[in-house]
């Protein structure tokens, strides 16, 4: 620390603390000890150490558990914006994805399901609801729903795969979709399967996609945690 610089105490030691995180040498799940310890070492204030361990809580780097400690979270997913399911996403990134089947059964299309699908309202769908989690974290609340007869989607097979790779098992070619990005805060239900407070924010998204005849073969939408999550984009400007 620099205790002659105008910069705060609080802010160097989190810019140094984050500089760890983002460099590996304090790796995902890390306990850093709890705020006297820290202080102690640090030759420095409890007040200043946990202004800055709330700083890195703030940016999603670190999260305090109770009984627990302050700990390493792992970086947060970057999702371009392609046609790729988060299966994919988190295992070419090596996150250990892993699904908890909540949902997975027959039911009568209601009108915007119908009508995202292209078929009559009343149509009998299939509706899919998921928990994804990455290192044993919760990540996303995904709910879809399929064209009844595209295949068959078994809990089994949903538990272990991701969905697009069903879809292309069964010999379907994903040519594109229509998507929507925006956020709003979790419900009590939402917070509590994703393990967030009550009224976070969540990131929302949801996409029509379709095959290579132009046959919508999913409905998604889907919740994501604002602090372990966010999309990228690429922008052009115009000639």
């Amino acid at each position: 620390m620099d205790r002659t610089s105008p910069v705060p105490l609080y802010f160097q030691l989190a810019q140094q603390l984050e500089s760890a995180v983002e460099n590996g040498t304090l790796s995902p799940g890390t306990l850093l000890g709890n705020e006297i310890d820290l202080a102690t070492r640090l030759g420095l204030s409890r007040p200043t150490v946990r202004q800055a361990i709330q700083t890195l809580v703030d940016k999603g780097l670190l999260v305090r558990r109770r009984g627990v400690g302050t700990q390493v979270l792992p970086s947060r997913v970057r999702r371009p914006m392609e046609l790729s399911s988060l299966y994919d996403d988190l295992a070419a990134a090596g996150r250990r994805p892993a699904t908890r089947v909540l949902v997975n059964r027959l039911e009568p299309a209601a009108g915007p399901v119908a009508a995202a699908l292209g078929v009559p309202e009343g149509t009998e769908v299939h509706y899919l609801e998921r928990l994804r989690t990455a290192h044993g974290e919760p990540m996303a609340y995904l709910c879809n729903h399929l064209p009844a007869g595209l295949l068959d989607p078994d809990t089994g097979r949903l538990e272990t795969t991701g969905l697009y790779r069903m879809l292309r098992s069964a010999a379907l070619t994903l040519h594109s979709a229509r998507q929507a990005v925006g956020a709003r805060a979790a419900a009590p239900d939402e917070a509590a399967l994703l393990d967030e407070p009550e009224g976070a924010a969540l990131l929302t998204m949801e996409r029509v996609t379709f095959d290579d005849t132009g046959r919508a073969v999913e409905y998604g939408s889907h919740l994501y945690r604002a602090t372990r999550y966010s999309f990228e984009f690429r922008l052009m400007a115009r000639p």
